[in-house]
């Protein structure tokens, strides 16, 4: 089964930066990793999961309103990871982040990470 290995979250304090990174394991190969979109998504207490960001099998990224500008995702197919450089943190960025792949083709398939904490004090 695959598995998603979520790394870099903590404490910062506002206006510090965190790079977290996310690393596909089990039976998922770089050809298959290569077609998957790679999410960001974070949960903060009392509040629905949201889509942070997001980047296509193509390089296209897309980002919530309220990152945009301060957050930037990457992957890097090759070590079958994604990561998320987060900037200007801000307090309401606390949250526990999650990283999730989905299939953008074929049978749909998703694996979601176990989520990192990521915590910004004022």
């Amino acid at each position: 089964q695959v598995q998603l290995v979520e790394s870099g979250g903590g404490l910062v304090q506002s206006g510090g930066s965190l790079r977290l990174s996310c690393a596909a394991s089990g039976p998922i190969s770089l050809t298959s990793f290569s077609i998957y979109v790679l999410d960001w998504y974070r949960q903060a207490p009392g509040k629905q999961r949201e889509l942070v960001a997001s980047i296509s099998p193509d390089g296209r990224t897309d980002y919530l309103d309220s990152v945009q500008g301060r957050f930037t995702i990457s992957r890097a197919n090759a070590k079958k990871s994604v990561y998320l450089q987060m900037n200007s943190l801000k307090s309401e960025d606390t949250a526990v982040y999650y990283c999730h792949i989905a299939r953008s083709t074929g049978r749909p398939y998703d694996v979601w990470g176990q989520g990192t904490q990521v915590t910004v004090s004022s």
